[in-house]
């Protein structure tokens, strides 16, 4: 097959794709300055962890055929300076994807929030149906033993689109190097503002990803977005454009149940937002051969994707819910779920300010109304968190006036997050987690012990 070097092995898809070519037979090294979970323990596992941690230039020579380039690498990287002195091939992962791709049917699912749902459910669906098929996804799923899987016999692949740059040196957006045959996107709200300036730039993206479908392609999106809506109608391409929007549900004894043409279908999931990602999903999954009563049959028993709405711990009193939200759109989702299926519960919602468009003191009032359908909101703060350097001037005044809900709790220190959580009494209560890091050094299993133990 060939020899690979991975700069970054590490991340998330990078670690699941070295993984994936060592499987069909590349000769496959990689490096990175940090490695964390699971992806040590992973790339452990299948003989990837590099001998030592950190960047070595001896590790690029001419023997490789090629070099796969992560995010989390810098422009003055040393090993990516040999690479270019030496004139080796250098990849990101999405240009890789699509040079692997290229015969094959490519769906590629995008969106602001939704995209590894539905990728999930399409993937769960396929697999209960005995349909194989390629696929890059951007969070664990039970039932899949990686992340990314890649082969020579499959007709299809299909892609979890990010939004965000190929690489240090290619400042494309991952999801415009597909060129897709079907395309979903499920909604677009602003987000990576380190990135994308404005509104504007960041849908322009989303318009752009529109024009590389191939002429006589699909689009499928989400009718309910007006952004996208807009969009999808001012876009002048040779392309299919099909509809989804919510289905018709009901909730009974804190669950959902989907009314179709199967009759009441019963769902692990909640929220509108998955509602809307399953109709996606059932759209997708009619191209590539699924009948709707294959699919239903098939949904009924999807859990979700990790750290998606996840309950960790549910008895009739508790519940402990895992979620990885962090951009507005998602956070109002995600509380509107919880409090909609468990109105009957006192609803706690602990949301972390993570990423750079979170603690940016111009965004941050984006997040106003995200929290106020829950009835104890809580905001973390990682004082330790290295994206607030000396320069970031947020505060618990702006973060307070940000959220505009007046029993706003703000806590910046993960020990006392903790304690504080623990000291409640947990009766007919929903802990609602929301984070797109892992709020500080906090133990969620500590967390769910306290409160399946009866506090």
């Amino acid at each position: 097959m060939g020899n690979v070097h991975f700069i970054s092995i590490g991340g998330s898809v990078m670690h699941s794709l070295a993984i994936s070519l060592k499987k069909i037979g590349y000769n496959v090294t990689g490096s990175d300055d940090k490695l964390y979970e699971p992806s040590l323990s992973r790339l452990k596992s299948h003989g990837l962890c590099p001998d030592s941690i950190g960047w070595n230039p001896n590790n690029i020579n001419n023997k490789l055929d090629f070099v796969i380039l992560g995010m989390h690498a810098k422009e003055d990287n040393p090993e990516l300076l040999k690479a270019q002195d030496i004139s080796l091939d250098i990849y990101s992962y999405p240009d890789f994807i699509y040079k692997v791709s290229k015969n094959k049917t490519r769906i590629v699912i995008g969106g602001s929030h939704g995209k590894t749902t539905i990728t999930s459910m399409i993937l769960h669906v396929l697999k209960y149906n005995n349909i194989n098929i390629d696929y890059v996804l951007g969070a664990q799923l039970d039932g899949f033993e990686n992340t990314v899987s890649l082969s020579d016999e499959n007709e299809f692949i299909i892609i979890e689109g990010d939004e965000y740059l190929s690489s240090p040196i290619d400042t494309l957006p991952k999801f415009h190097k597909y060129k897709p045959n079907i395309a979903l996107i499920s909604g677009i709200s602003w987000d990576h503002i380190n990135v994308f300036d404005t509104p504007q730039i960041y849908s322009e993206q989303f318009s752009s990803f529109i024009e590389t479908i191939v002429d006589g392609g699909i689009l499928v999106y989400n009718e309910s977005d007006s952004t996208l809506k807009d969009i999808v109608y001012n876009n002048k391409s040779f392309i299919r454009k099909i509809e989804y929007n919510l289905p018709d549900y009901k909730i009974l004894n804190n669950k959902i149940f989907i009314n179709s043409d199967e009759g009441n279908i019963p769902l692990n999931i909640f929220g509108k937002h998955n509602l809307f990602n399953l109709e996606g999903a059932r759209k997708i999954c009619s191209f590539i051969g699924v009948f709707d009563a294959d699919f239903y049959n098939s949904i009924s028993s999807f859990n979700g994707a990790s750290k998606r709405l996840q309950v960790i711990y549910n008895d009739k009193d508790n519940l402990l819910i895992r979620d990885y939200a962090h951009s507005p759109s998602k956070l109002t989702a995600s509380v509107n779920a919880v409090s909609e299926t468990f109105a009957n519960f006192f609803i706690i919602c602990v949301f972390e300010l993570h990423t750079f468009s979170s603690l940016n003191i111009d965004f941050i009032n984006q997040y106003s109304g995200t929290l106020h359908n829950c009835d104890l909101p809580i905001i973390f703060i990682d004082k330790e968190n290295k994206k607030l350097d000396s320069t970031n001037s947020i505060n618990d005044e702006i973060i307070a006036k940000a959220f505009g809900i007046k029993n706003l709790i703000i806590i910046n220190n993960s020990n006392n997050l903790y304690n504080y959580l623990i000291s409640m009494d947990y009766k007919n209560t929903c802990l609602l987690l929301m984070s797109s890091g892992n709020f500080g050094s906090m133990s969620i299993d500590k967390l769910k012990f306290h409160i399946s133990n009866g506090n």
